[in-house]
């Protein structure tokens, strides 16, 4: 049963501390960007067709990773493993000067496949830097200088695992907390919020293992409510005191993993999807129970890239990236309907740019379409890096930011 928390004024007061520290509106300060959802701010403006080759103003060599990168107040910053460090860098966004680099050792080795790097993408919020590394060392730096203000080793002190990737749940800040994907199950401490200037202990909630989607947060009541799916349920928890919404079931065992955050669509419903044989939930908030609409293999399913939201429909890349095909689709979460397949699209994540749906495939493509109900409309498609993409991209101020393996590159989509 849901477990209810009556402090509408408390959540009032977080809210407003949040929009109080807000930070410019067309930064990308977070994962899927300024409100967490993939959609860039109202404010930017991008070219709707591409007549020539998309031009780079700067690019730079990485480490290895599959961290995105974030950028707030003409900052950004890029998380990487470079020899036996994890590094944090901050760098001009316009023209990618270096303004500092922080790191700390590592020695992490994944029990799959051959990425050492860190794959959580970093937060900014209110003048500070989180990161989260494979191994679960949760960092805060100060934006402007660097300097570190604490730092938490999360496995050790919850008594979590790395999985089979290295820990890859990126943190969230909403107020003054900093809520992460922990996975210490044997000490409920699955989901874990710390305060954000002293790095302290908030709260601890829900005996599970950790996933690889990133939290997303719904306001209900007038209090903000953390989205969690960890590695086989999906959790509500309030962000300021730790009480405990709604939990339902979602995952499954054996080799298989949790990656897409959360999609939040309106009348207070959320949408679930996974790959492996989970596929995807459906729900709705009614304060304060938690109604399942569906659950199961048969309607949706994506291995980690998140869908976007436009006008009540789906538009996402259904499969996986090892195992072809994958189907870009237009789908209605609701009525649990496919509106259209563009079929063998290929894997890649998504974003909303101005109305258009940018897609950044695993290739090193990117493609610009009109989002719509009718079918698939291509308005651009461009090769701008030669490796595997797997990094969330970022936007911002009308620069995109895309990373394969060994290279960071700016592309310019300004009109």
């Amino acid at each position: 049963m849901p477990v209810i928390s009556n402090r509408r004024a408390c959540g009032f007061a977080l809210l407003l501390g949040c929009l109080a520290s807000a930070v410019h509106a067309a930064d990308w300060p977070q994962p899927l960007g300024p409100t967490r959802n993939g959609v860039a701010d109202k404010t930017e403006k991008i070219a709707s067709q591409w007549r020539s080759k998309l031009k780079s103003p700067w690019s730079r060599n990485v480490g290895s990773g599959y961290s995105g990168v974030v950028i707030a107040s003409g900052r950004l910053i890029l998380f990487h493993r470079l020899d036996s460090e994890e590094v944090i860098e901050c760098l001009d966004a316009v023209t990618g000067k270096p303004l500092w680099k922080k790191s700390h050792r590592t020695a992490f080795q994944p029990q799959v496949g051959s990425g050492d790097g860190p794959l959580c993408t970093p937060s900014i919020s209110q003048g500070t830097v989180i990161t989260c590394g494979a191994e679960g060392i949760l960092s805060c730096h100060d934006l402007m200088t660097g300097d570190e203000r604490w730092t938490r080793d999360t496995l050790k002190d919850f008594g979590g695992n790395t999985g089979y990737f290295g820990c890859g749940s990126s943190p969230i800040v909403v107020g003054n907390r900093v809520v992460v994907n922990v996975g210490g199950k044997r000490s409920s401490a699955g989901i874990v919020a710390f305060d954000l200037d002293t790095g302290k202990t908030a709260w601890q909630k829900v005996a599970d293992d950790a996933s690889y989607s990133t939290p997303a947060v719904i306001e209900l009541e007038g209090l903000p409510i953390a989205v969690v799916v960890t590695r086989l349920k999906c959790v509500g928890i309030e962000v300021l005191n730790g009480g405990q919404i709604f939990e339902v079931p979602f995952g499954a065992r054996g080799p298989t993993v949790n990656g897409a955050t959360p999609v939040l669509l309106d009348n207070n419903r959320i949408f679930l999807t996974s790959s492996y044989g989970v596929g995807s939930l459906s729900g709705r908030f009614e304060f304060p129970a938690f109604n399942l609409d569906y659950s199961g293999a048969e309607f949706f399913a994506s291995q980690y890239a998140t869908p976007i939201a436009v006008d009540g429909l789906l538009y996402g890349i259904e499969g996986r990236e090892d195992i072809p095909p994958a189907d870009l689709k237009c789908v209605d979460p609701v009525q649990k309907k496919i509106i259209w397949s563009e079929n063998n699209f290929g894997y890649g994540s998504q974003i909303l740019i101005d109305g258009k749906l940018l897609l950044v495939k695993n290739n090193g493509e990117i493609v610009l379409c009109q989002p719509n109900a009718e079918a698939f409309t291509e308005l651009g498609r461009q090769e701008v890096l030669p490796g595997t993409v797997r990094a969330m991209p970022a936007f911002s101020n009308g620069l995109l930011y895309v990373r394969d393996e060994a290279t960071l590159k700016c592309v310019d989509l300004r009109k």
